[in-house]
C-alpha cells in the first residue's frame, strides 16, 4: 500500500509499505513530516508511468488541457526528469486523459493553471486518477516549450478575468487567429500537436552515492551557460548556500529538439558543462549515467525505475582506487606546502626567524586510506608545485599548477588530471576530472557517526538495546525529509544524544558495544606497484637545466644525474 498526506507534495509525506510491520513506523514518519495533515492510504499500483496533464480552467466554465509531461522518473516518488509530451501514451489515448482532467477541472469550479496527475499502465493503456495539483508546478517550463504558452502570464490573465479564449497564445495553440475574440469549445477543437520535445533535469542537493540523502552547506561556484537548445536557473549563487530546512532543488535545465533523443543528447551535453562547488554534493554526475542507460534511451522506464537503480547500486561513477589514491596524495602534499608556507610567512611577520619548520616542508608523509586500503607515499618538494613522491621503491613526479578557482591543473608522471578537494567533517571530497569522490575518515567502527545536518527525531531502540548491522537505529530531519540511520555493525547501542538534538555532519549519534570485533572490516597496507603509473623516462636536456638551476635554488635534487 502507499501512505500519502494530502498536504504533502514533492516527495514529502509518503512511504510505500510492504510489509505489515513497517507500518506502525512509515505511519509515523509520515506523521512526522506533514504535522496535522489528513493521511490516505491507497492499494499500490506497480509498472506504472507518472503521467500529467496540464490544465487551465477560468471564471467563465471554460477548461483547456496544455498538452502534458511523463515525469516517471522519480526517486523517493519525487520527480528527477520531466519531459513532453508524453509519447509513451497513444495520442487517442492521452487524448481521452485530456478531455477527463478538463471535465474535472469544469466540475469543481477550477480556476488557474493545474495539474491533473495520472498513473498510466502502458501495457494495457488504462489510466488512473491520482491526484489534483492546485498550482503551478516547477517544471512548467517543460510544457511552455512544446506548446509556446506562457503559463505564468496566463495565469495571471486569468485572474483578471480574462476568459481563456481570448489570451492569444492560446488562440494560436488551438490554431485560431490569435487577435480575434471568437469562442472556442475547447472540449470538441483540439490544438496543434507539438513538433519538438522538451526534457527537464532537476539540479540537486543530495548525495548519491547514499542513496540521494540531502546535504547542505555554503555553495563556492556554480558555472553554468545556457544555450539556443537548453534553458536553465539556479536558485543559488557563488557564496550562497543551502540549509538543512531548505529543500534540496536548487536548480533547473530544460533541454529542447525535433525528437526526444535530440532532447536527451542536448540535455546531457548540458550537464557535462555544470560546474558546482562547495560543502553540498550534487547529482549532476549520476544524471548523465542515468540519461545514458537503455532504458532511458528506449522509454521503458516506470516509476519505480531509479529506486530499483539505487537500491541495487547498479549505477555509479568508478575511478580506479589506485589513481585516487595517487590524486589524494598530490592534493594532500600541495595543501601541506600551502599550509606550512603561509604559517612560515606569518612567522616572519612577526619577527620570528627559526627555520626549523622547513624540513617538514620539504619533505613529508602522506598517507591515504581508500577502499580499505591504506597508501603510505614519501613526499619530496622539489621545486615551486613540483613534488616527488615515493611508494614501495615507485617514484611519481608531480607538478602542479593552481587555477584561480582554486582547482588544480596536474601533470602526474606525464598523465593530465584536474584535481578538486574540499575537507569535509566526514573525509576528503576529491574531484577527478570530473568525477567525484569521497575519501572518508577511518572512523572506529563503534562509532556510528551523522552524514547529514538535520535534527534527531527519535531512537528505533532504548539505550543498551541490541541493534544488528543494517538495522535502523535512529531517524534524522533533515531538508523536509525524515530518514533512517542504519547500524554499521551489529551490537549493543548507547545513545550519545536525546531526541530534538541539531547535529551536523560527522557528528557521534550513538556508540556500539561491537558483537564480534573480529568481523569488522581490517585495513591492509598497499605493498604493490602503482600501476596506472607508467616507469619514468630518463631526463631530457631541458629537465636537466632545470634540476641544476632548483638545486641551485637550494631545493634538494639529484644534481649528478641532471650533470
Amino acid at each position: 500500500v502507499m501512505l500519502k498526506a494530502s498536504e504533502g507534495g514533492g516527495g514529502k509525506g509518503i512511504r510505500m509499505v510492504k510489509h505489515a510491520e513497517d507500518l506502525r513506523t512509515n505511519f509515523i514518519q509520515v506523521q512526522n513530516e506533514v504535522p496535522g495533515s489528513p493521511i490516505f492510504m491507497m492499494q499500490l499500483c506497480t509498472e506504472a508511468r507518472h503521467l500529467e496533464v496540464q490544465i487551465v480552467g477560468d471564471e467563465y466554465g471554460n477548461a483547456l488541457a496544455l498538452n502534458g509531461r511523463d515525469c516517471s522518473t522519480q526517486r523517493r516518488f519525487q520527480k528527477i526528469f520531466e519531459e513532453g509530451p508524453p509519447v509513451i501514451a497513444p495520442k487517442e489515448v492521452f487524448r481521452q486523459m485530456e478531455l477527463s482532467a478538463q471535465r474535472l477541472t469544469q466540475s469543481i469550479g477550477y480556476i488557474g493553471a493545474g495539474t491533473i496527475e495520472y498513473l498510466f499502465n502502458a501495457a494495457t493503456n488504462k489510466y488512473f486518477f491520482l491526484e489534483l495539483n492546485p498550482r503551478l508546478q516547477v517544471e512548467h517550463p517543460v510544457t511552455e516549450g512544446i506548446t509556446g504558452v506562457n503559463l505564468p502570464s496566463v495565469q495571471l490573465q486569468v485572474a483578471m478575468g480574462i476568459a481563456l479564449y481570448r489570451i492569444p497564445e492560446i488562440r494560436e495553440f488551438f490554431g485560431e487567429n490569435p487577435i480575434s475574440a471568437e469562442p472556442i469549445d475547447f472540449m470538441k477543437q483540439e490544438y496543434r500537436y507539438p513538433t519538438n520535445h522538451v526534457i527537464a533535469a532537476r539540479i540537486t542537493a543530495e548525495n548519491p552515492d547514499e542513496g540521494f540523502k540531502p546535504t547542505s552547506g555554503k555553495i563556492e561556484r556554480v558555472k553554468f551557460q545556457s544555450t539556443n537548445k537548453v534553458w536553465g536557473y539556479f536558485s543559488v549563487g557563488a557564496n550562497g548556500g543551502i540549509h538543512e530546512f531548505a529543500d534540496s532543488q536548487f536548480g533547473h535545465l530544460f533541454a529542447s529538439g525535433r525528437t526526444r533523443e535530440e532532447a536527451r543528447k542536448a540535455l546531457v551535453l548540458a550537464l557535462k558543462e555544470i560546474d558546482v562547488r562547495g560543502d553540498i554534493r550534487t547529482t549532476v554526475e549520476y544524471l548523465i549515467k542515468l540519461l545514458e542507460t537503455k532504458e532511458f534511451k528506449d522509454n521503458t522506464i516506470d516509476t519505480s525505475w531509479l529506486d530499483g537503480l539505487i537500491r541495487e547500486k547498479s549505477i555509479s561513477v568508478l575511478v580506479d582506487p589506485q589513481t585516487v589514491a595517487l590524486s589524494a596524495a598530490v592534493y594532500k602534499a600541495h595543501s601541506h606546502v600551502l599550509t606550512h608556507t603561509k604559517d612560515f610567512i606569518e612567522s616572519l611577520s612577526k619577527g620570528q626567524t627559526s627555520l626549523q619548520s622547513l624540513p617538514s616542508m620539504l619533505s613529508f608523509p602522506v598517507e591515504v586510506t581508500y577502499d580499505s586500503v591504506k597508501y603510505s607515499f614519501a613526499a619530496k618538494l622539489m621545486g615551486p608545485n613540483y613534488f616527488l613522491l615515493r611508494i614501495n621503491g615507485q617514484t611519481i613526479s608531480a607538478r602542479i599548477r593552481e587555477q584561480p578557482d582554486k582547482s588544480l591543473l596536474c601533470n602526474i608522471s606525464g598523465n593530465s588530471f584536474q584535481l578538486f578537494g574540499h575537507v569535509e567533517p566526514l573525509g576528503l571530497r576529491m574531484k577527478i576530472n570530473g568525477a567525484t569522490v569521497m575519501i572518508p575518515t577511518v572512523y572506529n567502527p563503534s562509532e556510528l557517526r551523522s552524514d547529514v545536518t538535520g535534527k534527531i527525531v527519535r531512537f528505533l531502540q532504548q539505550d543498551r538495546d541490541f541493534v544488528e548491522k543494517d538495522e535502523p537505529y535512529v531517524e534524522v530531519e533533515a531538508m523536509k525529509m525524515i530518514m533512517a540511520f542504519k547500524a554499521t555493525e551489529s551490537g549493543v547501542i548507547r545513545h550519545n544524544l536525546s531526541p530534538g538534538s541539531i547535529i551536523s555532519a560527522g557528528d557521534l549519534v550513538a556508540s556500539l558495544t561491537l558483537k564480534d570485533p573480529t568481523k569488522v572490516k581490517q585495513i591492509s597496507t598497499f605493498s604493490d606497484r602503482l600501476q596506472s603509473v607508467p616507469a619514468a623516462p630518463s631526463l631530457t636536456g631541458a629537465e636537466a637545466a632545470e634540476a641544476i638551476r632548483l638545486a641551485l635554488d637550494g631545493y634538494e635534487q639529484e644534481a649528478e644525474v641532471a650533470l
